[in-house]
């Protein structure tokens, strides 16, 4: 596979994850079909392992989103800025902690935005609450899942 082609498998993988923040958008299905385009054209046993493990954790994400409560954010008060902020904040809290950063990057970035919105820190810590029940939960869900597919897909093309 060329590095035009790997380009554009990660840009389509990248607009997977900003798709996750975005209602309406298949954001987890654009990842998804990012690694099986990767699988497709290069067809290696571990590409072949990448994609089965991304079809694994995107069943198993889907089945956690289904029992957890339905996703109401726009009544909650979820701001677009809200979303760049908890998507900022999973993505640097994966880099900086591998894996499991994600988690409380996402909620520190939710924090931050609330923090800077509203001005006091309890403010913010119940807007967090809020957030989180409302439907953040399953976003963080989604989210991790498809940080841990993009970060398989990474590793296999640069190691594998």
């Amino acid at each position: 596979m060329g590095v035009w082609e790997l380009l554009l498998v990660g840009v389509v993988i990248v607009l997977g994850l900003c798709g996750v923040l975005v209602p309406g958008v298949p954001g987890s299905w654009l990842v998804w079909s990012g690694v099986l385009w990767w699988a497709l054209t290069d067809p290696r046993p571990l590409a072949w392992a990448v994609l089965v493990g991304a079809t694994a954790v995107l069943l198993l994400s889907l089945a956690v989103r289904t029992a957890l409560p339905p996703r109401r954010l726009r009544q909650s008060g979820a701001t677009p800025g809200m979303a760049v902020y908890a998507g900022a904040g999973a993505l640097l809290g994966f880099v900086l902690l591998p894996v499991l950063g994600a988690l409380p990057g996402f909620m520190a970035g939710i924090y931050l935005h609330e923090r800077l919105r509203l001005g006091r820190r309890g403010e913010a810590m119940a807007a967090l609450r809020t957030a989180m029940r409302s439907g953040g939960s399953g976003v963080l869900a989604e989210l991790f899942a498809c940080l841990l597919i993009a970060g398989a897909w990474l590793g296999a093309v640069l190691w594998g």
